[in-house]
Order: C-alpha cells, then sequence, then structure tokens
C-alpha cells in the first residue's frame, strides 16, 4: 500500500462534519494534483460535495466510492446480500426499541392519568431523537471498512494507473451516502450520460472478509461479455474469493444510482444466513485487510488495460 493510502487509514477515517470532509478534501485533492490528475470538487444541495478525478462525460469507467462517515452506533449495521429475508427481519429489529419506547412512554402516561398530549408529545420527541442519532449522531472514530477501504481501493488504483490510461477513467468520491445517496444522486442528476452510459464500479466496505463480491445492476446482469470481463480482469488468490453474483442479490449503496453498476464488497459467510457483513457502523469497525485492496487494485488496472486493447 502506498504510502499516501496508509496515511489516510491513520489519520483521516474521520470525515463527518462539514469541517472533517473539508480537511479531508483539501488533502485528497493535493494528493491528486500531484500524482498528474486535475481533481475538482461539485457542489450538491445540502452542504454535498463530491471529488472528482477525470472527465465523467468522456469517461468509459467510473471508479466510485463514498468518503463520508457516519455516527458510531450501539448496534451493527449487519448486511446479508444475498439474503432478503435475514435483511428485513435485521433492520425490523432494528427499529423495535423505537416501538417499546414508544410503548412504555404511553403506559406511564396512563398509570400517572397524563393528557393524551403529553404521551404523544413525548413519542414524537423519542422518535426525532431516534433519526436525530441515526444521521447526525457522534462521529465513529473507527471506519476501517466503512468506508475507508473503498476510498483507498480508489486512491490505491489512482496512483497505480498510467498517465497514458486515464483519458477514459473517472474516479468519484461521493459524499453523503451515509444520509441516504445524496452525493450519487447528485451527480447522476448532473451527469445524465454517464449515469445511463458509463459502467459503474461503486467499491463500499471491501477490507473486511475473504468473499469478495460484485453485484450487477439489473441491466448490467444482461451484458454477460461485461460480467465475463470482469470476472477474468479480478481473480480470486488464496483464501479471497471473488464472485460475480448473477443469481439474486443486492447492494445498498450508491451503485444504485446508476444503470450499468456493480456495487462491490467483501463479506463473511455463515452456516445460517450465508453472506454477511458486521461490525460497521460501530466502533468495532478495525478490520483492514489489506491483501484485499492489493487484489482490487490490481484487477481494476486489469480491466482498464483490457478496456484500453479492445479500444
Amino acid at each position: 500500500m502506498t504510502p499516501r493510502s496508509q496515511e489516510l487509514l491513520d489519520r483521516w477515517q474521520v470525515r463527518k462534519t462539514p469541517r472533517q470532509k473539508e480537511a479531508f478534501y483539501l488533502w485528497l485533492c493535493g494528493v491528486l494534483q500531484q500524482a498528474g490528475y486535475t481533481p475538482q470538487v461539485e457542489q450538491g444541495r445540502g452542504n454535498c460535495r463530491n471529488i472528482l478525478a477525470g472527465d465523467p462525460e468522456k469517461a468509459k469507467l467510473l471508479l466510485t466510492a463514498h468518503y463520508d462517515t457516519q455516527p458510531v452506533l450501539p448496534f451493527p449495521n449487519f448486511i446479508t446480500p444475498r439474503n432478503l429475508l435475514f435483511y428485513i427481519l435485521y433492520q425490523l429489529l432494528l427499529v423495535l426499541p423505537l416501538f417499546l419506547g414508544a410503548f412504555v412512554i404511553s403506559f406511564t402516561a396512563a398509570v400517572l392519568e397524563a393528557p393524551i398530549q403529553v404521551s404523544i408529545a413525548l413519542s414524537y420527541a423519542l422518535c426525532i431523537f431516534f433519526v436525530w442519532w441515526l444521521f447526525f449522531g457522534k462521529a465513529n472514530k473507527h471506519t476501517a471498512n466503512d468506508n475507508t477501504s473503498g476510498v483507498i481501493t480508489l486512491l490505491e488504483t489512482a496512483l497505480s494507473l498510467p498517465e497514458t490510461d486515464r483519458s477514459k477513467i473517472c474516479f468519484v468520491f461521493f459524499d453523503n451516502e451515509e444520509k441516504g445517496m445524496l452525493g450519487s444522486a447528485a451527480f447522476a442528476k448532473k451527469h445524465r450520460q454517464a449515469q445511463k452510459d458509463a459502467l459503474v464500479l461503486n467499491f463500499d466496505c471491501v477490507s473486511d472478509g475473504d468473499y469478495i463480491q460484485f453485484f450487477p445492476s439489473k441491466a448490467l446482469k444482461k451484458e454477460e461479455i461485461t460480467l465475463e470481463r470482469l470476472e477474468k480482469a479480478v481473480q480470486s488468490r488464496g483464501e479471497k474469493q471473488v464472485e460475480v453474483v448473477r443469481s439474486f442479490g443486492f447492494y445498498p449503496s450508491d451503485n444504485a444510482r446508476f444503470r450499468r453498476a456493480c456495487g462491490v464488497c467483501a463479506l463473511k459467510k455463515g452456516k445460517a444466513v450465508g453472506y454477511y457483513m458486521d461490525r460497521i457502523h460501530t466502533n468495532k469497525d478495525v478490520i483492514f485487510e489489506e491483501e484485499n485492496i492489493t487484489l482490487l487494485r490490481n484487477g481494476i488496472l486489469n480491466l482498464i488495460h483490457t478496456m484500453k486493447g479492445e479500444e
């Protein structure tokens, strides 16, 4: 891993507040400039800033990752991309404390014979606090996997890519994925041709797990040649197993904003739930397997070389 990527891992894992984001993207733009790129910052709604290196209007390949980070939570965002039922049940479990809290408030108000307006007001206050915590709570200081790993994957690739191969590639670092994919939505709205035609590889949580999986969009699943090209470029190595998922699978990240896109992540595997991701959004998000990043970087470089050879 390059010294710049190591510096990112050591110094820049917290990128949540506007001031923290600004400090980070100034550093990142400086690194990209030193490497010969001309980065630009695109402003979107709600103080959203996407960082671009390359021309999205000319790019055949968009390499993307979100750089914003999330509040620290007492429970992980447990994701099972190939087990929809378990995913839904877990999401419902996350909001169970909210309903229990509302029940306790209503029960206590009834026992104390308080006006119903008090019970309603306190229940609303609980809901508002819950939402505030999810979006604006205290910053998580440990974001090795979500999504420092994706940002480093892009940076490692950008710093390794020869200048002669850069004309058809655009690196995009999205803001505000954690607030509802706002950064990628702003980018897709502004660059409609790229949103429709470019191949998008979105790296989100790729450093914690031995199963690296590509989840193509519905449109991309119909492009067997493209999927085969991905498989040849990014191959399994040792314990690291790479798969382009053609069967059912989903990955809830910025790739959802694009027509020809793959969401890329690293997963573990359990007997009951199948492939899964854990630890993210908590202070246990400290696992950074550099081998995953190296495998992906080399695979992307292989893919770009193949694309260049077919021009």
